[in-house]
Order: C-alpha cells, then sequence, then structure tokens
C-alpha cells in the first residue's frame, strides 16, 4: 500500500498542530490563518470563548485534494472546556498553499449537541 498520499501528509500535519496550538495558547493560532478579514473574525471570535482550558481529542480525520490545488480536512473528536462535560465536534479546515507554507482559509466548527 505505500505512504500516504501528500494531502493526507498535509492534512493530518495540520490538524496536529492546530489542536496543540489551540489547546496550549489559542492566541498563536493567527500564523496558521491566512491574513484575510474571514481569519481575522475567526481568530477573534477564538479569543474571546469563555474557557480558561481546552483539551481536544481527536476520533477520526479525512483529507482530499480539491480542484484547486487545495486541502479540505474534516475532524471528528471530543473536547472538555474547564470542568465542563466532554462534549462531541466536528470540524473542517480549507487548507492552501500560499509563500511555500499551508495555511487555512476557512474553516466551520459544529458542537455535536444531541437531545438539546
Amino acid at each position: 500500500m505505500g505512504d500516504k498520499p501528500i494531502w493526507e501528509q498535509i492534512g493530518s500535519s495540520f490538524v496536529q498542530h492546530y489542536y496543540q496550538l489551540f489547546d496550549a495558547d489559542r492566541t498563536q493560532l493567527g500564523a496558521i490563518y491566512d491574513n484575510s478579514s474571514r481569519a481575522k473574525q475567526l481568530l477573534l471570535k477564538n479569543s474571546l470563548l469563555p474557557f480558561q482550558k481546552i483539551q481536544h481529542s481527536i476520533t477520526a480525520q479525512d483529507h482530499q485534494p480539491t480542484p484547486d490545488s487545495c486541502i479540505l480536512s474534516m475532524v471528528v473528536g471530543q473536547l472538555k472546556a474547564d470542568d465542563d462535560q466532554v462534549l462531541g465536534f466536528h470540524q473542517t479546515f480549507l487548507l492552501k498553499s500560499f509563500q511555500g507554507a499551508w495555511v487555512c482559509t476557512n474553516d466551520v466548527f459544529r458542537l455535536a449537541l444531541h437531545n438539546v
């Protein structure tokens, strides 16, 4: 079967790096987003989240190349914020190569809440 395709390697590396940064110090996430106004809004929203500490656990991730040479990454996992209960989540990233580095141009996050 061999090595994973390059888009899976890039996507997996990005996901690992993203959640390590988010869990340690989410104010540092700016380095992995592009410089668009959308990215700035996401970063501002992340910085205003009410919890002090968070821990993500990745259950599954899938990565696909797009026709415009980007990578679409979908993540499923669980998170625990402060002393709250563990919650499931889904997050999707659109990654693009920019000046020799892969950056996130967009992401969509959703808590997996059931029976609420």
